[in-house]
């Protein structure tokens, strides 16, 4: 856990249970290691709702919790269940409960279980498609989230040190029957660790090397963030303004990563465009003939005043959200908002769009400004923050924060 930190003191961390024997000795060890700094957990476990017997488990596991004296709290996934895709829909939907939990707890570290086994698997399933040193690093220890963060504190053991932990300290677990169904490609790959182990490819063997790709990844990483940090600026109405010259300048791997970064932040992706496209951007970027302008991961890249413009393509924003008093909202992938309780009712966050909005303070070019984020109701525009614009003379109740799916850079800073 000391590699994982920092921590404040009396840390309150929350742990994703299910009940299995991985998720089972993390809670235990994670219990003993709060306790010790005077700190607490709590397990979170999530319930689907896709097997009849998951709210009995939910049940057993807070079971268990009470006898040793842990919080527990289940989180249930409801509405509507997708009919195929189940499993990436399931892990987006978990993922989503406990980032929430989190994020209204004030909880900001979240513990999963994944493990060395899970590491060497998730090393060959990305190797047989053909993945890059990002892929090949496999599961990272750290992963800052924006309401929390996923710490992995297990990536260095094995399933079975996790089973022998449990057994030593008289803790039953759950089996879940999905691991042994071969439908799965994880599962395959789980069953031919014997035969890989055999060729030496053993699980310690394969996690040590997604460990070292880790390693070059995150040196790359923050090469390319210091380029972002020369060559990019963000713009609070959730667009960059991006110095071709710079990007030309620095070595084609960095400037690709940082190009990529740039698009997948501006255009609320969860993952980067296909290289091959990225690739004949950044040339068309380097040579200078960009003309006026190219699309590309819900982005437009327009030149402008020496400059590139890198914006949301107004076609492919999300339609408006509904703004409900003391909820957290979600919209386009980039922007959130936490109206607060008392709230008016009826609004909405969503694109200013092609208006001009009267009385805005900030001069933003057209073609960026129709995908800021605005506060609506049936009227139109209440506020539109990325431009500075709000009710004259008032406040609104929660002003829509730049946010994205995930983090142009996932380098740490240093405070001094």
């Amino acid at each position: 856990m000391a590699a994982l930190g920092p921590f404040e003191r009396g840390p309150h961390v929350a742990v994703a249970v299910s009940g299995g024997a991985d998720s089972m000795a993390l809670l235990l060890l994670a219990q003993e290691w709060a306790v010790s700094l005077k700190g607490r957990v709590t397990a979170l476990t999530v319930d689907h709702g896709l097997r009849q017997a998951a709210a009995r488990e939910a049940k057993q596991v807070a079971h268990w919790c009470r006898s040793r004296g842990i919080a527990h709290r289940t989180l249930v996934w409801r509405g509507d269940k997708p009919s195929g895709d189940i499993q990436a829909s399931a892990r987006a939907a978990r993922y989503r409960l406990l980032e929430e939990w989190c994020a209204n707890a004030g909880v900001f570290h979240l513990l999963l279980a994944h493990h060395q086994d899970d590491q060497a698997e998730t090393f060959l399933l990305r190797l047989a498609r053909g993945s890059g040193l990002d892929g090949l690093a496999a599961i990272a220890p750290v992963a800052e989230r924006p309401d929390c963060r996923l710490l992995r504190p297990l990536l260095a053991w094995p399933h079975a040190r996790l089973v022998a932990t449990l057994t030593a300290r008289g803790q039953k677990w759950l089996d879940d029957p999905s691991n042994e169904n071969v439908r799965y490609a994880r599962v395959r790959m789980r069953k031919s660790a014997g035969m890989l182990a055999g060729e030496g490819l053993t699980p310690e063997r394969l996690a040590a090397t997604a460990r070292r790709l880790a390693r070059a990844r995150q040196a790359l990483e923050l090469s390319w963030a210091r380029l972002l940090a020369r060559a990019a600026t963000p713009d609070p109405a959730g667009f960059v303004r991006l110095d071709p010259g710079r990007l030309a300048a620095a070595s084609e791997e960095l400037g690709l990563r940082a190009l990529a970064a740039v698009l997948t932040a501006v255009g609320g992706a969860d993952y980067p465009p296909r290289l091959e496209r990225l690739e004949r951007l950044y040339r068309d970027i380097a040579h200078g003939v960009l003309g006026r302008g190219r699309t590309l991961s819900g982005c437009r890249i327009v030149p402008y005043r020496g400059t590139l413009l890198v914006c949301r393509e107004g076609k492919k924003l999300a339609p408006p959200a509904p703004a409900r008093p003391g909820a957290k909202i979600n919209w386009d992938g980039r922007f959130s908002l936490r109206p607060a309780p008392n709230a008016p009712k009826g609004r909405f966050l969503g694109a200013v769009g092609p208006v001009k909005v009267k009385d805005a303070t900030r001069d933003v070019p057209a073609i960026a400004r129709i995908g800021a984020a605005a506060l609506l109701d049936v009227r139109g525009i209440i506020a539109a923050p990325g431009l500075g614009f709000a009710p004259r003379g008032g406040r609104i109740d929660a002003a829509p924060l730049l946010r994205a799916s995930r983090p142009a850079t996932g380098a740490g800073v240093k405070v001094v």
